[in-house]
């Protein structure tokens, strides 16, 4: 994967209440020189987002507390990060998912489970307007 050499010191977030799916993109990333921010929920998110300032955010869609779309809306909503990429992460396919996830601001959708040329792939789309 030769675009894997641009991605270096991209800040990628990934906010999901899995273990399993934030570990995966971790090693996912892990060979791409990234710097990874890690959260557990949207609540986990918005003070990480702050204190980081991520280049693109991974969203799950159903998680506790504060789920995706609210999550999605609210980083959109602000002002510093309204410009930022926000890809949905779910299991869920239906049109009305896409369509929901798009009414809440995201700019792309991936679902689960995903390969790394996926994961990588969605980065590399925004990569060009991220550096």
């Amino acid at each position: 994967m030769s675009e894997i050499n641009k991605l270096a010191g991209i800040k990628v977030m990934v906010i999901d209440d899995s273990n399993t799916i934030r570990r995966s993109a971790e090693i996912f990333l892990s060979q791409t020189k990234c710097e990874v921010i890690l959260a557990t929920d949207g609540f986990d998110a918005m003070s990480k987002i702050v204190d980081s300032h991520p280049d693109i955010i991974f969203v799950d869609i159903i998680m506790p507390r504060l789920d995706g779309y609210q999550t999605c809306m609210l980083i959109k909503k602000n002002v510093r990060f309204q410009t930022v990429p926000v890809v949905m992460l779910t299991s869920k396919t239906g049109v009305f998912d896409r369509a929901r996830g798009r009414m809440a601001g995201s700019d792309d959708y991936i679902t689960k489970p995903f390969t790394q040329e996926e994961f990588l792939g969605a980065i590399c789309k925004y990569a060009t307007n991220l550096q």
